[in-house]
């Protein structure tokens, strides 16, 4: 019921393809990691001058790239992975489980009812392509608009909930569903989304790079890292007093 799943499979795209789903993984996490230590550690102590104020900026730059990978590598494991709804319960999990040291690294507060982390924004984007993809083929011609009005619905949600992204990060993941077979359409679409945040082209243009292999990967590393280092940054918050 689903699309074709070989993202980009454009033939004048091979010739950059040279990473696999684990080396554009660990640039995410390291791009993440860069750009958590610039808020949590470096924002507060900035001052609009000198060393620091370029070294964020850069880390700014950097740090952009990382949220366009993972809803990139959403919905690449929401075609090939054998269990949706495994795939689903794990990030809604981890997202329980990255809630306080995510409050912590972003605020130094244990907890932030209506700020919530983005494996919140991942698992709601899942349930939003999984219903669609469903529609398909019930709906056939009224797929797109039926698509559509669960896309807004998607949207208010996140902005309900306060979820990392909110609606920018939806669309995101709606385009890179939508236009699976279409890479430059989805980068367009999803760029379009988070225009306010230029930097983030760098992440869309690293999606092109993906040569479709899986790559030597661990599923403990892959999730245990967003909450392990969110905690050790939001202790670090406190230790400090940042």
């Amino acid at each position: 019921m689903g699309m074709n799943s070989n993202f980009g499979k454009d033939d004048k795209f091979n010739n950059i393809k040279i990473f696999s789903g684990a080396q554009l993984k660990y640039i995410a996490f390291l791009s993440m990691l860069v750009d958590h230590v610039n808020k949590a550690l470096i924002y507060p102590m900035l001052t609009g001058k000198g060393f620091l104020d370029f070294l964020s900026d850069l880390f700014d730059i950097f740090g952009r790239i990382a949220f366009p990978l993972f809803m990139f590598f959403l919905v690449e494991g929401f075609f090939k992975t054998r269990n949706r709804l495994r795939y689903l319960l794990y990030l809604i999990i981890f997202g329980i489980i990255s809630e306080i040291p995510f409050d912590l690294c972003q605020s130094a507060v244990i907890f932030q009812p209506y700020s919530n982390n983005v494996m919140f924004t991942l698992a709601l984007t899942l349930v939003m392509i999984w219903i669609i993809d469903e529609l398909k083929v019930p709906t056939k011609i009224f797929w797109y608009p039926i698509s559509i009005v669960i896309v807004v619905g998607t949207c208010l949600l996140s902005m309900i909930w306060g979820l990392d992204y909110e609606w920018h990060g939806i669309l995101i993941g709606y385009f890179f569903y939508i236009f699976y077979n279409n890479p430059i359409f989805a980068i367009i679409g999803g760029y379009l989304s988070l225009i306010k945040t230029p930097w983030a082209l760098l992440g869309f243009g690293l999606t092109l790079t993906y040569n479709g292999e899986r790559g030597k990967q661990n599923k403990i590393l892959n999730y245990s890292f967003y909450p392990v280092h969110l905690l050790i940054l939001g202790l670090l918050r406190l230790l400090f007093k940042v």
